[in-house]
């Protein structure tokens, strides 16, 4: 448990690309040793940055009815562990966020997952957590990496981002509320028995 503290600890001080941060460095992550689900997300927005809680925003609304939970289980650190592919805000870009730094997930993913050995199942939601984890074996776009979750499970289940901005796209893909949002509930709802 000291190497965890002392990791978190580290990590929650990080100012590893403060140059680059319009609002400065201010990590947002959630783990915990006896984490069941790690979900590796994209980067907090400005809703998050300002409150240091991550999720805590119309996507983190939208995910929890996905993974069909209530605030209170979602953020308990020993069902959900939280990492994103950047900790920090990035900043803004032309047609939203920028993407996440590309520091921070080498820097410390694969410390923080050494910490949480009792993971069974990762949610990689958007592009570029499955990029990053997934590399070859991702289809040739989201959709179809997202379409064929059943190759990645049981241990990995790739997602859409929760986005408002992503609507247009789940209402091409009705096959997501239809397969993949039922099968995600039914795998969460395993762990909270």
């Amino acid at each position: 448990m000291n190497s965890f503290l002392r990791l978190n600890a580290e990590a929650q001080s990080c100012t590893l690309c403060r140059e680059f941060l319009p609002l400065g460095p201010r990590p947002v992550f959630s783990i915990h040793p006896k984490s069941k689900i790690l979900i590796i997300g994209q980067a907090p927005g400005t809703k998050v940055h300002a409150t240091g809680t991550p999720w805590n925003d119309a996507s983190g609304n939208e995910l929890r009815r996905w993974l069909g939970v209530e605030r209170e289980q979602f953020y308990d650190p020993k069902i959900f562990g939280i990492m994103p592919m950047g900790f920090c805000y990035p900043g803004r870009g032309k047609g939203g966020d920028m993407p996440p730094r590309p520091e921070c997930a080498p820097t410390w993913h694969a410390r923080m997952r050494a910490e949480m050995p009792e993971i069974q199942l990762t949610l990689l939601i958007g592009q570029y957590a499955q990029k990053y984890y997934l590399g070859k074996n991702s289809k040739k776009n989201l959709t179809e990496t997202v379409r064929n979750y059943e190759a990645y499970l049981p241990g990995v289940l790739p997602l859409v981002h929760p986005s408002p901005r992503n609507l247009m796209w789940r209402r091409r893909n009705p096959w997501f509320e239809e397969e993949v949002v039922p099968t995600l509930r039914d795998i969460v709802s395993s762990f909270l028995l």
